[in-house]
């Protein structure tokens, strides 16, 4: 695998685990918790955010593998006894993590557009990144040294980098994300019930993705990505 695209991948990651982090903080605070404020958490320094573990050596052994890259950073503090509607507060904290990566997602595809519409090169570059995902030919890269090239390749990987992480977010499963959104669209009751499922909520994760349910979920995503760069 090319350098280049090793080390764009990894710094998509760690933008999209930053605005991811910074988003639920920043939800957090306006929803009354001040827990991650007074932390340093309202940023986008990813040092404020950065896990050793999930956001350098997970998403570098991921690369090298050739995988698609992948981390977390620290979880973001809540105190529930700060919000004045708990059970609508939540849904909201949980889902402003992955609205922010559907955000810039859909700002970098929208970049890439708009540079390909204006400028022949662009299309010439995205011909060789084909070629390159495609073949794994390192060579059709070389226009990548080059500022506009450069640019395009990280908004590509920041726009699939963004949408892996927020729709692995969104499966209603304990810990991620989607299920803080479930759980507040339930009613009380079935929401206290669904909870219990929470300490088995990793198990059931990565049976989700061993049995490629993410790979089943994220594929027509993947698909319109890659109509809209590069036809």
């Amino acid at each position: 695998m090319s350098i280049l695209v090793i080390v764009v991948q990894l710094f998509a990651l760690l933008f999209a685990i930053t605005i991811h982090e910074a988003a639920h903080s920043w939800a957090a605070m306006k929803k009354g918790d001040l827990t991650a404020y007074s932390m340093g958490r309202v940023t986008l320094n990813p040092v404020a955010h950065i896990d050793l573990f999930g956001t350098i050596i997970v998403p570098v052994l991921l690369v090298l593998m050739r995988m698609p890259v992948f981390g977390w950073a620290k979880p973001v503090p809540v105190n529930a006894f700060n919000l004045k509607n708990p059970r609508r507060d939540n849904l909201w904290i949980s889902f402003a993590g992955p609205a922010a990566n559907f955000t810039a997602a859909g700002s970098c595809l929208l970049l890439i557009i708009a540079l390909k519409s204006i400028s022949p090169g662009v299309r010439v570059f995205l011909d060789g990144l084909y070629t390159y995902l495609a073949t794994g030919s390192s060579p059709s890269l070389a226009p990548a040294l080059k500022p506009v090239g450069g640019l395009v390749l990280i908004l590509f990987y920041g726009a699939l980098v963004n949408i892996y992480l927020a729709v692995f977010n969104m499966i209603p499963v304990p810990p991620l994300d989607g299920s803080g959104v479930l759980m507040g669209l339930l009613p009380p009751e079935a929401a206290h019930k669904y909870d219990k499922i929470r300490p088995y909520g990793f198990l059931i994760v990565i049976g989700l993705i061993y049995l490629g349910v993410l790979g089943f979920i994220i594929r027509p995503v993947l698909y319109v990505i890659f109509r809209l760069v590069f036809v």
